[in-house]
């Protein structure tokens, strides 16, 4: 196989990959880079019909990734009642197999007296994030999950900037505590300023 062929599988396997993703954020992207590849090999070998089909895909996903990155959504907490609400239970029934990949030991039973806020993007409900209050001026994570088709970072960015907000600071709570024996996790809360703890390798901690 020679280094021409090789080029054209390549495109054609990072094609197919992108179009089994959830994040469309991720999809454009990807479905980008596998377009360009397989235009270049159109060109190689002079199959101009796939390098123009090609260009265009990677024209239409530059023009749908920008347009996603100037887009402003509006964010907004909605406190829910844990113990109560009928919403949150079928919300994490519904995504229980995907949100035991991040939190494996989550139960939604274990954690009824914690306090719950749904993320609304754009009025829909595209995340959970539940605590609980500690002495001292703590705020324990026990869930803070988003749903595959918004991992784009900007809920995440939502939530930690409200949580400097004064609803916060004035109760007194000044750093937040998030356990985790998931990779992906950790390096989610390690990209949003949480530092490792020395002494418990799975406790992270983070000023507010």
């Amino acid at each position: 196989m020679d280094t021409i062929q090789i080029i054209g599988y390549a495109g054609s396997v990072v094609i197919a990959v992108s179009l089994m993703m959830n994040n469309i954020w991720r999809l454009r992207w990807v479905n980008l880079f596998g377009a360009g590849t397989f235009a270049i090999y159109g060109l190689l070998v002079n199959a101009y019909p796939v390098f123009a089909l090609n260009s265009f895909i990677v024209v239409v996903d530059i023009f749908y990734l920008t347009r996603i990155s100037r887009q402003k959504d509006y964010f907004t907490n909605l406190e829910v009642n844990t113990k109560t609400n009928k919403y949150i239970h079928k919300f994490v029934s519904y995504y229980e197999k995907d949100l035991l990949k991040f939190f494996p030991r989550f139960k939604l039973d274990d954690h009824l007296d914690a306090k719950s806020y749904f993320i609304l993007r754009n009025m829909m409900p595209v995340g959970l994030f539940m605590y609980t209050e500690k002495p001292e001026g703590e705020i324990e994570i026990e869930l803070d999950y988003v749903i595959p088709e918004y991992r784009d970072l900007k809920n995440a960015h939502y939530l930690f900037s409200s949580l400097k907000s004064e609803d916060f600071i004035n109760k007194g709570f000044h750093k937040l505590i998030a356990f985790s024996s998931s990779d992906a996790h950790q390096k989610y809360l390690e990209k949003f300023g949480f530092n490792r703890s020395k002494e418990y390798p799975n406790k992270f901690v983070k000023e507010i």
